[in-house]
C-alpha cells in the first residue's frame, strides 16, 4: 500500500467517525506530542535565563571593560620591555619578574608590606570589635561617642594625612602634649623605628570607625533571647561573648577581615604624603614602590609586573583567610 492510499484510507475512516487510525498515524501523533512537550520545556527553561542575562548584562559589561580587559593589558605589558632610549618595545617573557626578584628594593617593599599588614589588620579589627561591643550597650552619650568614632570616615584619606602631618611635626600637637608630660620630642616621621607606627595610628584613626559599623550591624542581628538563655544558665559575660557573640559574628568578621586586608595592602596616599617611603625604606610599601617605578623611574613594564605580583600576594592571603574562617555551613 502506497502512502497516498494509506492517507486516503485514514481520512475516510476519520470522516466516518471511527477510531481506525493505523499504528503509523498513532506513532506520528505521539512523537509530535513529545516534540511539542520538549519545545515547551526548553522555552520555559530558557526564558528565565535570558531575562537574567538581560539584567546582568550591564554589570557583566562593566566587569569586562573595567576589570578584566585592564588586567589582561597589564599582564601583557608585564611581559614586555620598553627601552627608555629608543622607545622600542620587545617581548621579554618572565624577564621582568626575574628582575624584580633580584631587586633588593622590591624584596624590602614586600617585607615592609607583610609586616605592616600583620600588625595593622589585627589591631584595627580588635579595636573595631571592642568599640562595636561597647557602643551596642546602652549608656549616657553612646550615640555622641559613636559619631565621634565614625566621623573620620567622612574625611578623605589625603586630608586626614595632612591633618596628622601637622600633628606629627617636631613642633606639632603631639610633641607639645609630650613636653607637658615631661617627655622629650619624638621624631614620629623621621625615625625608622617610629615612622611605620605613626602610619598605623593614622590608618587606624581612619579605618576603625568604618569597620565598626559593619560589626555593629552584625551584633544587632544576634537575637537577645540567646543572651538571656545563656545568662539563665549562669554564663559569665566573657563566656557569652566567646560562645554566643563570636560564633554568630563569624560572617561579618570574615568580611571585615578580608576587606581590611585588601585595603591595607593598597595603602598609598598617607605614605606618599607623610614619609615618601622613608626613612631608609622603613615605610616603602609595595604600592608606593609601584608608583616610584612607574612615575619616577618611568619603567611601566616593571611596574606592571610588580602589580601582578601584588595581586597574587593579596589573593593568596585572602584565600588563606577564607579557609581559616570558613564555617561548617
Amino acid at each position: 500500500m502506497t502512502s497516498r492510499q494509506q492517507h486516503a484510507e485514514d481520512r475516510t475512516a476519520a470522516l466516518a467517525g471511527h477510531d481506525t487510525a493505523g499504528p503509523r498515524v498513532r506513532r506520528r501523533t505521539a512523537a509530535g506530542r513529545v516534540q511539542e512537550a520538549h519545545r515547551h520545556r526548553r522555552t520555559q527553561v530558557g526564558r528565565p535565563v535570558l531575562v537574567s542575562l538581560a539584567f546582568l548584562a550591564p554589570a557583566l559589561a562593566a566587569l569586562l571593560v573595567l576589570r578584566l580587559v585592564p588586567a589582561a593589558m597589564a599582564f601583557a605589558s608585564s611581559l614586555s620591555h620598553t627601552s627608555l632610549v629608543t622607545g622600542e618595545t620587545s617581548f621579554v617573557g618572565l624577564g621582568n619578574y626575574a628582575t624584580l626578584f633580584a631587586d633588593p628594593t622590591f624584596l624590602q617593599s614586600v617585607r615592609v608590606t607583610l609586616l605592616f599588614s600583620l600588625i595593622v589588620n589585627p589591631l584595627q579589627i580588635a579595636a573595631a570589635l571592642a568599640l562595636a561591643v561597647l557602643f551596642t550597650r546602652r549608656f549616657a552619650g553612646v550615640r555622641f561617642l559613636r559619631v565621634l568614632v565614625i566621623l573620620p570616615i567622612a574625611v578623605p584619606p589625603a586630608v586626614s594625612a595632612a591633618i596628622w602631618s601637622v600633628a606629627y611635626r617636631p613642633d606639632g600637637l603631639l610633641n607639645s602634649v609630650l613636653s607637658v608630660l615631661g617627655i622629650p620630642p619624638q621624631p614620629f616621621l623621621t625615625s625608622p623605628g617610629q615612622a611605620m607606627w605613626s602610619l598605623i595610628v593614622l590608618l587606624s584613626w581612619i579605618g576603625v570607625g568604618y569597620w565598626m559599623m559593619f560589626l555593629i550591624a552584625g551584633l544587632q542581628d544576634i537575637p537577645t533571647s540567646l543572651y538571656e538563655a545563656a545568662a539563665i544558665d549562669g554564663a559569665s559575660a566573657w563566656s557569652r561573648f566567646w560562645h554566643v557573640t563570636l560564633p554568630l559574628l563569624r560572617r561579618p568578621l570574615a568580611f571585615v577581615l578580608v576587606a581590611n586586608t585588601v585595603s591595607n595592602f593598597l595603602v598609598f596616599a598617607p605614605v606618599q604624603m607623610l614619609t615618601n617611603g622613608g626613612p631608609q625604606g622603613s615605610t616603602n610599601v609595595t604600592m608606593f614602590d609601584i608608583f616610584t617605578r612607574a612615575y619616577t623611574v618611568g619603567d611601566l613594564s616593571l611596574a606592571q609586573a610588580e602589580v601582578m605580583l601584588l595581586v597574587l600576594l593579596v589573593l593568596a592571603v585572602v584565600i588563606v583567610q577564607f579557609r581559616l574562617l570558613r564555617g561548617r555551613d
